[in-house]
């Protein structure tokens, strides 16, 4: 009983910092969990934990679309296509690790989204800041008033 008491304020907590965190923060935290759930993955493979490797790729499959539906193709087109094109090849490897029950893929998946995470992880908190101060009143309530692009409990 504790532990499902625990679970439930955890997912709790998480929700409530979602909701009034920025998008540098939550992309921020989305990449670490994506990391770390792809890493758990390869253990799970090497072990022959099925049920382990199904539930962490599941959830890193669920971060990977969610990143991809909330790239903002208006601000940057080609950063926004490079991006999605990443992405789409991660979650292809993924699909092929948890197919074939190899890591390689996952490796393959880890070595293309690195950069990606390590210039994110990089960007000065001036810059986060000055980001944030330009987006409109209307961007604020849409995001406000739309959460369906957060994949709640399932990350």
């Amino acid at each position: 009983m504790y532990g499902r008491n625990l679970k439930a304020y955890q997912k709790t907590n998480v929700n409530a910092e979602l909701a009034v965190a920025d998008p540098y923060y939550v992309t921020k935290l989305l990449y670490q969990g994506l990391y770390e759930r792809i890493a758990q993955a390869k253990g799970a493979i090497e072990r022959g934990d099925l049920a382990l490797k199904a539930k962490k790729l599941s959830s890193a499959t669920a971060i990977l679309e969610n990143l991809r539906s909330t790239l903002d193709f208006s601000q940057s087109k080609s950063i926004a296509q490079s991006l999605f094109d990443i992405y789409s090849y991660m979650l292809d490897q993924l699909t092929e690790a948890s197919i074939k029950l190899i890591t390689q893929p996952l490796d393959n998946a880890l070595r293309a989204f690195m950069p990606i995470k390590k210039a994110w992880d990089s960007i000065p908190y001036e810059a986060q800041k000055e980001a944030q101060s330009r987006r409109t009143q209307e961007q604020l309530d849409i995001d406000l008033n739309n959460d369906a692009h957060i994949a709640k409990g399932f990350i």
